[in-house]
C-alpha cells in the first residue's frame, strides 16, 4: 500500500508521496513513487503513483522514453496539462494491452493510478487524477486535491483545512499532517517521504526533496501539531459539547 496526495492552491501545487512497498509483513521495501519532469523555461510536471509497482514503473519508463532520442518525449512536449494527462492515460492503456491478460491469468488485477500536477507556460497550474483505465478527472475549486492509495486516514484534515486560497506553506503543512496521520494508522505506509512544492509561474520543482523518519520539516512538525490537537480535545469542556438524546 502507499499514500500520495496532491493539493492545488492559487499560488501553486504541493505533491507528497511515501516510499514504502510491501508484499507481506516480511517483504517491505523502499521505492520512490514520485517522478519529476521539467524544462526550466516553460514547464514542470510531477507524477505520483500507486498500485502495482510493475505497472506504475512501466508507465513512467514509457513517459521517459522518446521515440527519437534527439527529440523531447511526447509527455514533456505536450502543449498543455490536459494533453499531458492524456499521454499518461495512453501509456496506461498500452501497458494494459501488453500485460493485462497475463496479470488476470495469474490472479492479479490491473491496478495503477496516478496524480499528475504541474504547469505549462500559457496556462494555470493544474491537477489531475488518472485511473487504471486511462481516463482522468481534473480538480476543481470545490475539490482542490486528490489522494491515491491509503487515503481515508489523511482525508479529514485536508477537508477541514484546505481551500484554493490557502497558502503553499499551509498546503505543505497540511499534506505532511495528513501523511503523518496515515503513517500512524497504517504500517504499509512509511518514510522516506518525497515532497515537491511548485510555485506558480516558476516552472520548477525547486523544493523537491526527501524527508526521512524523525527529520523535522517545519518548526511545527506533524507530531507537534497532532499533540496540540489532542490537548485541545482534552481541554474541551463538557458543556461545550452538543449532546443528542
Amino acid at each position: 500500500m502507499t499514500y500520495c496526495v496532491g493539493l492545488l492552491v492559487d499560488t501553486g501545487l504541493v505533491m507528497l508521496s511515501d516510499s514504502r512497498t510491501n508484499a507481506g509483513v516480511d517483504q517491505i521495501n523502499t521505492f520512490r513513487k514520485m517522478a519529476t519532469f521539467q524544462h526550466a523555461q516553460d514547464r514542470v510536471l510531477v507524477l505520483l503513483s500507486a498500485g502495482n509497482l510493475g505497472i506504475t514503473q512501466a508507465v513512467v519508463n514509457l513517459l521517459e522514453t522518446a521515440e527519437d532520442p534527439a527529440q523531447p518525449t511526447r509527455f514533456l512536449s505536450a502543449p498543455n496539462m490536459f494533453a499531458a494527462a492524456r499521454v499518461v492515460g495512453d501509456a496506461l492503456r498500452s501497458i494494459h494491452e501488453r500485460d493485462g491478460e497475463d496479470l488476470r491469468e495469474h490472479g492479479y488485477e490491473f491496478n495503477g493510478t496516478f496524480i499528475l500536477g504541474g504547469q505549462i507556460k500559457g496556462e494555470e497550474p493544474r491537477l489531475f487524477h488518472i485511473y487504471s483505465a486511462g481516463n482522468f478527472i481534473e480538480s476543481s475549486i470545490d475539490t482542490p486535491y486528490f489522494q491515491i492509495g491509503e487515503s481515508k486516514y489523511g482525508k479529514p484534515i485536508i477537508d477541514r483545512v484546505i481551500t484554493r486560497s490557502s497558502s503553499l506553506a499551509q498546503a505543505a503543512k497540511c499534506a505532511l499532517v495528513s501523511m503523518d496521520s496515515t503513517i500512524r494508522s497504517n504500517l504499509s505506509v512509511g518514510p522516506p517521504l518525497d515532497l515537491a512544492i511548485i510555485k506558480r509561474d516558476e516552472f520548477q520543482a525547486g523544493d523537491a526533496h526527501q524527508h526521512r523518519h524523525g527529520q523535522r520539516v517545519f518548526q511545527d512538525d506533524p507530531r507537534a501539531l497532532g499533540f496540540r490537537a489532542a490537548r485541545s480535545f482534552q481541554r474541551t469542556a463538557q458543556s461545550e459539547l452538543v449532546t443528542h438524546p
